[in-house]
């Protein structure tokens, strides 16, 4: 497995030539990795998907408890993320990933699914994962059965979509798949999500030296995962320079994802408040002021604009009366 070279912009090294026209210009120059999520190589290596409790794989997503895929996301971190000029790093998507972000015409919208079903449509029976189920005494099959039994009330309209509550999300999956189960799967994800995070940082560190910044894309639950993966706020905190953390949505939603890591920051931790500045893909430009002095009041000291290169129509000229008026 090895990523493949861009082409849409000529040059040798465009990237370069942006970071130096940055640093010209008086910019910090941060790269931004996205990690285990890629299509193209899933469906050139169909084997290394994570592949549900139905037998579907997610070309989308690399099953991180692969040898090879684990080697293919080390080598990419430190070489992707340590570039000339570059004094930092965000890495995205180091973690597990499910069934949500396909690709660019998801067709599955039919049937609303909250974080405990998300969670459920993650779990892997691959090669690798059923391995493993069975090194910590568990039947692979039977575990399979059960995330099949659980989803099934799903499909026929019994249940809703959650709330978004963590912590109801997590007790949903200890009820539907029993508490043995449920526990199973989160020892095998925990243990391979957290020895990926550690070795990947590790290789940034050994490529760049002690002064580079490193920031997760992250999320406080630990069952949580796709673009922000799921932690445990103290020990990310306690390996990386800080977090970025989905801040789009409304007050609660802020609070649930700002404060366990602010209870944990020290005088190095960054906190970054990301949200979303596209109004057609789910973002709010014109409360962004608002919405981002409240996650400063929960201890962010940062903000992101994702997608901001995307944003048409009056958009920019919100975000930029926000920016005006925070500074």
């Amino acid at each position: 497995m090895r990523p493949y070279e861009q082409s849409w912009l000529a040059g040798p090294d465009p990237y370069g030539e942006a970071a130096r026209a940055l640093a010209e210009a008086g910019l910090d120059v941060h790269s931004w990795v996205v990690l285990a999520h890629n299509s193209r190589l899933g469906e050139e290596h169909p084997h290394t998907s994570v592949r549900n409790a139905y037998g579907d794989r997610y070309p989308w997503a690399p099953c991180i408890a692969r040898p090879e895929v684990r080697a293919y996301l080390l080598d990419l971190a430190a070489e992707a993320a340590v570039r000339p000029g570059t004094r930092g790093t965000e890495l995205e998507s180091c973690g597990w990933y499910g069934l949500a972000h396909l690709h660019a015409h998801d067709k599955i919208g039919g049937v609303p699914l909250g974080g405990a079903a998300q969670y459920l449509m993650a779990l892997c029976f691959g090669g690798s994962c059923s391995v493993g189920y069975a090194e910590l005494g568990a039947d692979p099959d039977e575990l399979r059965q059960s995330v099949e039994r659980a989803l099934r009330p799903g499909w026929s309209g019994e249940t809703t979509a959650d709330s978004g509550d963590r912590a109801g999300e997590w007790a949903q999956v200890e009820k539907a798949l029993g508490g043995d189960h449920a526990a199973v799967f989160a020892t095998w994800r925990d243990r391979i999500a957290c020895s990926l995070r550690r070795d990947a940082i590790a290789a940034v560190r050994a490529a760049a030296g002690p002064d580079f910044q490193i920031l997760l894309h992250a999320d406080p639950a630990p069952h949580r995962l796709g673009a922000n993966v799921g932690v445990d706020p103290a020990d990310v905190l306690a390996q990386t320079d800080g977090v970025v953390l989905p801040c789009t949505g409304g007050k609660a939603a802020r609070s649930a994802v700002l404060t366990p890591f602010a209870a944990h920051r020290t005088e190095r931790t960054v906190l970054a408040a990301n949200f979303t500045v596209v109004t057609g893909m789910g973002g709010s430009p014109s409360s962004l002021a608002e919405d981002a002095a409240h996650a400063a009041s929960l201890g962010a000291d940062e903000i992101r604009l994702c997608h901001a290169g995307l944003a048409s129509g009056a958009d920019p000229t919100s975000v930029r009366a926000a920016l005006t008026h925070l500074r």
